[in-house]
């Protein structure tokens, strides 16, 4: 019998705003035409005329790096991890003096164009996706003062400027790559209201530059880097590094494949090891001192994707969790990139990413999505509706083959990065954004795991969801919903996209 409490909770969403709160994935993302003439005028700039060699010998330096990272001892792994302390030399790996670039790949200036030329687009969508879904979740959280660790070329900072276009006042690079930097500040030369930007070589070199009192930035964020560092201890060397510089929330973000997967899951469950144990030393000093000694910044817990900070549900399943982002290519992409098997270049491809996003402090708490909320069986539904109102709904009337083959088809090349000059407006004249209705922290927000399965008039959806309202514990299950049981879950669920988020 349900609780008499429950019949007075007052339900938070509408079924209209409750799709708007959990739709954050983007089905095809366009590159700006700010960044397509940049690099478009870069590579016209080196007058290379052997850059599709080029681009493929960076392709295969990609691929010599994941076999490196496929070495590293499963059981080493796991006791770092979990237990840093555990390890004999631990003391001595945690003051590494060595950049990155010194263990892991060294870019050239030939590699450096043709990373620009057919990776950078890539990096930067999967860039904005990220941090978009950052700024959804958290609508209080404004950077002004950011830390962009393995630079490269800038993508990131580029997804900055859309994201968060008028709060970002400075941005600190670090990139060993003299090629990269040189090529970061080509493509920024002719952008207008750019932030100010510092660029370092290391994080030793960073620390030393500025004051102990400026050294937290708003947000630091990781892209595409870890997994160019071979040894295990150096990446979590740098990731606390990075965490004891990043004041409110630091992202880290890397390819989706199974090594990429594996390097956040590492670095995620590391931090929020560390954490805990910060957490229940503060806890046991506070009952000694008789006063509390827990601030609103201690602990932290995840903002995206997991919906919980409990073990990832997805440990030991051979299954990882990765997420993807449709780009259209560029003119550049199409030039230089070859497709497989000698078939026609796609005027799309699919940027398929990892990425774990944290902030200091206590994951919120409230009520659930659903507390409260009523949905109406389909035979209510027929019930209730006008005669005279009354539409066909063509599509449950077809397989849901059709919304995969839509999803598949080639698009329009697009080539508006050799449109007018008066298609570009600056960031001060944009429109401000139309507020959408939020999902908020707490653990009541599953997400939407591989893409959903569409089988006529049911769903199969695969979510990680939390299992109590703490967030403290997570499992991965399979969600089926159906018309006649819930039509209104049931027409959300038809149109949500991998990596959306799904309500409980």
């Amino acid at each position: 019998m349900a609780s008499p409490l429950s019949e007075t909770i007052i339900p938070r969403f509408t079924a209209e705003t409750l799709r708007s709160a959990a739709k954050l994935s983007e089905a095809c993302h366009i590159v700006p035409v700010r960044l397509r003439r940049a690099i478009k005028k870069y590579i016209r700039e080196q007058e290379d005329p052997h850059m599709k060699r080029k681009v493929l010998s960076l392709s295969e330096s990609f691929t010599e790096i994941k076999e490196v990272n496929q070495l590293l001892p499963t059981s080493t792994s796991k006791e770092l991890v979990e237990d840093p302390l555990k390890s004999m030399e631990s003391s001595k790996r945690w003051k590494i003096k060595s950049s990155y670039g010194d263990i892991g790949l060294k870019y050239k200036d030939d590699q450096t164009i043709a990373y620009v030329a057919s990776r950078m687009p890539a990096v930067y969508a999967a860039c904005y996706r990220v941090l978009s879904e950052v700024k959804r979740r958290l609508p209080d959280f404004s950077p002004a003062k950011v830390l962009d660790f393995g630079a490269g070329t800038g993508s990131a900072m580029w997804a900055l400027r859309e994201v968060w276009p008028k709060s970002v006042e400075k941005i600190n690079l670090i990139e060993p790559s003299q090629s990269m930097q040189r090529a970061g500040q080509s493509l920024i030369k002719d952008l207008k209201s750019v932030p100010f930007i510092q660029s370092y070589g290391s994080i030793q070199s960073l620390t030393q530059s500025i004051n102990k009192s400026e050294r937290q930035h708003d947000l630091v964020i990781a892209s595409y880097v870890l997994g160019e560092i071979p040894s295990l201890k150096d990446r979590i060397t740098v990731v606390r590094q990075l965490w004891d510089l990043a004041g409110e929330v630091l992202v880290l973000l890397e390819p989706g494949t199974p090594e990429g997967s594996n390097i956040i899951s590492q670095m995620r469950s590391h931090i929020l090891w560390m954490e805990n144990r910060k957490m229940r030393k503060l806890e046991a000093a506070s009952q000694k001192a008789s006063k509390s000694l827990i601030t609103t910044k201690s602990g932290a817990f995840i903002v995206a994707p997991c919906p919980h900070d409990g073990r990832c549900p997805l440990n030991n399943t051979g299954k990882y969790c990765h997420f993807v982002q449709r780009l259209e290519r560029t003119s550049s992409q199409r030039a230089y990139k070859r497709s497989k098997a000698g078939k026609p270049l796609r005027g799309f491809e699919d940027e398929k990413f990892c990425y774990v996003a944290f902030r200091r402090g206590q994951r919120p708490r409230g009520p659930w999505p659903l507390d409260g909320m009523k949905f109406d069986t389909l035979k209510e539904q027929h019930a209730k509706r006008n005669p005279e109102d009354l539409e066909i709904d063509y599509e449950d009337q077809f397989e849901s083959e059709v919304d995969n083959d839509e999803r598949e088809q080639d698009l329009v090349p697009y080539h508006s990065d050799i449109t007018e000059t008066d298609a570009i407006t600056d960031y001060d004249d944009a429109e401000e954004e139309v507020e959408t209705p939020r999902a908020d922290l707490g653990s009541g927000w599953g997400r939407i795991i591989y893409s959903p399965i569409r089988r006529g008039k049911r769903v199969e959806m695969d979510v990680c969801r939390a299992t109590n309202r703490e967030g403290t514990e997570g499992s991965f299950d399979r969600i089926v919903t159906t018309q006649s049981k819930n039509p209104t879950l049931h027409h959300q669920a038809r149109r949500s996209l991998w990596g959306d988020l799904w309500p409980f």
